[in-house]
C-alpha cells in the first residue's frame, strides 16, 4: 500500500510540475501527458480508488478455505463488534425496549390463562407463526449475509410444487388441518368441478406474499446504510458502491470507451443505478418485479440520493411480494401441472441409453407421492421407509446449500472486519498528516 501511495505522490508532483507551466492558459488544473487536464480532486479520486482496490483484493482473500485462521479471528472480532453496538444501541432506546418487554409479558399472560380468548389465540398464533416462517425464509434469501440462501429453490418453490401435484391428484385443494401444512393428504370429498389454476395460486398466495415481503424487508440493509452515511457525510464504505462510483467517473471522462471496454456486469450495474436514479419510483419497481442478482446496488443508490423510506420500500414491497411473486408462482404451477409432469417423465424415457434407467427414480418417486396423498393417517399398509433417490439427492442439496450459506457468512464478516481495519488506518493516516 505504501508503494502505491509514492508512485501515486509522485504522479501528483508531476502534473502539479506540469500545471505550472501551462498556468498561462489560465487552466485551474495540472496537464497530463496526454494533454488532457487533470484536477487536484481527480488526482486524488484516483490515489483513493487504487487504495480501496489493493484493499478489496487483499479482502477477496479473507476465506475460510485460504486463510481459515485469520478468517476465524476476523469473525470472532466481527461478531464481539455487532453485539457490543446492538447493545449501546438497546441501551438508547430504554424505553422502547421496557415498553416491548412490557408488552409481551402481558401477551405471555394472557396466552397462558384459560378462558373463551384462547381459541382466538391459537388461530392468531397458527397464521403469524405461519407467516413469520414464510418472511424469515424471504429475508435469509435477500439479506447481505453471505451470498443469501436460495429459499425459494429449498423451500418455497418446492411447497408450490408439492401442493400443485397434490391438487390435480385429489381435484381438490381443501385438504384437512391438521396435518396440512405439515403434510398434505387428500380430503375425503373431491371438488366435482375440474382443477384451475386460478385455485391451486388462492390456495399458496399467503405464503408467496409472506415470502416476497420477507425478501422485500431482506433489502432494506444496503438502503440504511447508504442512507446513514450520506447523511452523517461519511464515504460509503462498500465495494459494490466503490465500484459503481469508479465506473460513472470513467463514463463522465472517457464515454466513447465505456461502450466497448467494458463487460456486460460493468454495464449492468451502471443501466441499474441510472434508471432508479432518474425514473424513481417505477425505475424501483421494474427492478424490483423480475429476478434481479443487482438490486442490492438499486437499495444503495435510493439511500444516497436520499429517496423517501415509504417510495423505495413501497415500490420494493409491490415489485417483489405481488409482481414478481407471482410470475414465479404461476412458472412453479404451470411447470408442475399434472399433464406437464407426466410429459417431462415420458420425455426422459426417450434419452439414448440412460433414458431407462433414469426414468424409473422419477416415476417411483410419483407413484410413491400418489400413495402418500391417498393414505389415511392411522391406517396400516402404507411403508414411510426406504425413502427415495430423488429424495435422498434433494435432502443432500439442501445440506450442502446451507453449509455454503454458513460458511459465506463467515467469510462475510471476516472481510467486514478487515474493511473496518483499513478504515481506521485510513483515518489515523489522514489524522498523522494532518
Amino acid at each position: 500500500m505504501a508503494r502505491t501511495s509514492t508512485s501515486d505522490s509522485g504522479n501528483v508532483r508531476q502534473r502539479g510540475g506540469s500545471g505550472s507551466s501551462s498556468g498561462n492558459t489560465g487552466g485551474s488544473g495540472s496537464k497530463s501527458t496526454n494533454g488532457l487536464h487533470t484536477s487536484p480532486s481527480e488526482v486524488n479520486f484516483h490515489k483513493m480508488t487504487d487504495t480501496l482496490d489493493q484493499e478489496r483484493r487483499e479482502r477477496e482473500k479473507i476465506v475460510l478455505w485460504r486463510r481459515p485462521l485469520l478468517t476465524l479471528q476476523y469473525f470472532v472480532s466481527e461478531s464481539f463488534v455487532l453485539g457490543y453496538n446492538m447493545i449501546t444501541r438497546l441501551y438508547q432506546k430504554k424505553l422502547t425496549v421496557v415498553l416491548t418487554l412490557v408488552l409481551l409479558t402481558i401477551a405471555y399472560v394472557l396466552y397462558h390463562t384459560e378462558g373463551p380468548h384462547q381459541k382466538l389465540f391459537q388461530s392468531v398464533e397458527k397464521k403469524f407463526l405461519w407467516s413469520a416462517y414464510w418472511v424469515g425464509l424471504g429475508i435469509l434469501s435477500s439479506v447481505g449475509l453471505g451470498t443469501g440462501l436460495h429459499t425459494f429453490i429449498l423451500y418455497l418453490g418446492p411447497h408450490i410444487a408439492a401442493v400443485t401435484l397434490a391438487a390435480y391428484e385429489c381435484n381438490s385443494v381443501n385438504f384437512p388441518e391438521p396435518p396440512y401444512p405439515n403434510e398434505i393428504k387428500c380430503p375425503d370429498e373431491r371438488d366435482t368441478e375440474g382443477m384451475s389454476l386460478w385455485t391451486i395460486m388462492s390456495k399458496v398466495r399467503l405464503e408467496a406474499i409472506m415470502w416476497g415481503a420477507g425478501t422485500a424487508i431482506g433489502e432494506l440493509p444496503p438502503y440504511f446504510m447508504a442512507r446513514a452515511a450520506r447523511l452523517s457525510g461519511v464515504d460509503l464504505e462498500d465495494d459494490e458502491f466503490e465500484e459503481i462510483e469508479e465506473l460513472i467517473h470513467e463514463k463522465k471522462r472517457h464515454p466513447e470507451e465505456m461502450s466497448g471496454s467494458r463487460g456486460f456486469m460493468e454495464k449492468a450495474k451502471l443501466s441499474v443505478h441510472n434508471l432508479v436514479q432518474r425514473v424513481g419510483f417505477f425505475g424501483i419497481l421494474a427492478c424490483a418485479s423480475i429476478p434481479n442478482p443487482l438490486f442490492d446496488l438499486a437499495g444503495i443508490t435510493c439511500g444516497h440520493f436520499l429517496i423517501p423510506f415509504w417510495t423505495f420500500f413501497g415500490a420494493t414491497l409491490i415489485g417483489k411480494a405481488i409482481i414478481k411473486m407471482h410470475i414465479q408462482k404461476l412458472f412453479v404451477i404451470f411447470m408442475f401441472s399434472a399433464h406437464h409432469v407426466e410429459q417431462v417423465v415420458k420425455l426422459i424415457g426417450h434419452i439414448p441409453y440412460l433414458g431407462g434407467p433414469a426414468q424409473k427414480p422419477f416415476q417411483d418417486y410419483m407413484e410413491k407421492q400418489r400413495m402418500k396423498l391417498h393414505h389415511k393417517p392411522g391406517v396400516g399398509g402404507q411403508d414411510d421407509g426406504g425413502g427415495n433417490l430423488l429424495s435422498w439427492c434433494f435432502e443432500k442439496l439442501v445440506l450442502v446449500m446451507v453449509a455454503y450459506f454458513v460458511l459465506s457468512i463467515f467469510n462475510s464478516m471476516a472481510q467486514s472486519y478487515h474493511k473496518r481495519l483499513c478504515k481506521a488506518q485510513r483515518a489515523a493516516f489522514k489524522k498523522i498528516k494532518q
